[in-house]
């Protein structure tokens, strides 16, 4: 069960990098364990930390002002590579609950949606502005399918019908079935009556 997602307000930190892979989000010495939980100290292992093992203190995702931010903004062709479902784990487990690109590859975002990580895709000259205002506050809305900056503009993102009600309701696919059982059931049961009439008319 993941947590609904129905709004979100957080800062953004930026990473203006295009093309960032799968492999960069979490390397694939990382890829040893289906446990989620702790994966996000990796990611970005690469980028992290200095030829010494030590953290690069330039790195966005080392710097406290970012702490708390739940959107990252990237580079476009974000997720691209390997199909790792590791990488929406690694990206989740670092707090992040939306990544915004002008790109997303196709495989990344089908998993980050299972995953409930968010992927916006909006235009260029919107991305390219929020690359270069890094740590401004952006609301989210996922009923609505938009994003809104600060000064009040709001742009909409595509999002598929089932991938939102999915989000909304705090369920991967699997437990969006599940949720469905009671009908399942009482559909089942109402067949079931129906072809044993069919059967003793005949």
């Amino acid at each position: 069960m993941m947590a609904a997602f129905t709004t979100l307000v957080s800062r953004t930190v930026v990473l203006p990098q295009r093309n960032i892979d799968t492999d960069q989000i979490i390397p694939a010495r990382f890829l040893t364990t289906t446990e989620r939980k702790g994966l996000g100290r990796h990611a970005f292992s690469d980028w992290r930390n200095l030829p010494d093992g030590s953290p690069d203190p330039a790195f966005p995702f080392n710097q406290f002002a970012n702490a708390s931010a739940r959107i990252l903004v990237a580079g476009r062709n974000f997720g691209c590579g390997s199909s790792r479902e590791h990488a929406p784990w690694a990206l989740t487990d670092l707090g992040l609950r939306a990544v915004i690109s002008s790109e997303i590859a196709d495989i990344f975002r089908s998993n980050a949606l299972k995953n409930g990580l968010l992927p916006i895709v909006l235009d260029d000259a919107v991305v390219d502005e929020l690359l270069a205002n890094p740590g401004i506050e952006l609301a989210i809305d996922v009923a609505a399918r938009s994003v809104t900056l600060p000064d009040g503009r709001s742009f909409r993102f595509p999002l598929d019908a089932f991938a939102q009600t999915c989000l909304l309701e705090g369920v991967d696919q699997l437990g969006y079935l599940l949720k469905q059982l009671p009908a399942i059931e009482r559909y089942e049961s109402v067949r079931q009556h129906a072809l044993m009439e069919t059967a003793h008319a005949s």
